[in-house]
């Protein structure tokens, strides 16, 4: 007869609490002299210090809106000149119908609205967001991460990852508190 004996659960990572953004870059900085290269940082608000020693790359997002504006505006045109010159011509006091100048405001409230909507999306899906769930959740001191608490996670897919020497680690580093994140 076999028993099934329950097993641990699975870990995301390590979690280490600061009461400071430069205590959370000290960290940063001591974790990656120590060789761990899977981190994230979380923080209340942007710490562009913190997310440049992890390597964060810049936004994509201006790139997407350039595109979207860059397809509207081209978009917003052809559909004037489609309408003008190819579909519905209408001779006006001997005027041309390939007018051009009419057809400015059309050519820039398409680039915005089509700006516009890329930088929305473009935000939310560069985001992963919605994002209902993440295993940092579980960690019932995680909601100052809100409010005025600096959080960095060594996440478990580190190659140097190693739990017990993880929490050493960053127990070493002074945090106010750390935690097992659980999947």
């Amino acid at each position: 007869m076999t028993t099934n004996a329950p097993s641990a659960p699975a870990l995301h990572g390590v979690l280490a609490m600061f009461a400071t953004p430069q205590a959370l870059l000290a960290a940063v900085r001591a974790a990656k002299a120590q060789g761990w290269t899977r981190m994230d940082a979380y923080t209340p608000y942007p710490v562009e210090a913190v997310f440049e020693e992890l390597g964060h790359h810049r936004s994509k997002v201006p790139l997407l809106v350039l595109a979207g504006a860059l397809a509207g505006a081209c978009g917003g045109f052809g559909l004037a000149y489609w309408s003008s010159v190819v579909e519905y011509p209408i001779n006006i006091g001997g005027r041309p119908t390939f007018s051009w100048p009419a057809w400015i405001p059309v050519t820039f409230e398409c680039a915005v609205l089509l700006g516009g909507l890329a930088a929305a999306i473009g935000m939310i899906l560069l985001n992963r967001l919605p994002q209902p769930y993440h295993p940092v959740f579980n960690v019932p001191s995680f909601a100052a991460a809100s409010r005025d608490r600096y959080f960095l996670c060594i996440e478990a897919d580190d190659p140097k990852f190693e739990p017990r020497a993880a929490r050493e680690f960053l127990s070493g580093l002074h945090p106010l508190e750390v935690s097992d994140v659980e999947d």
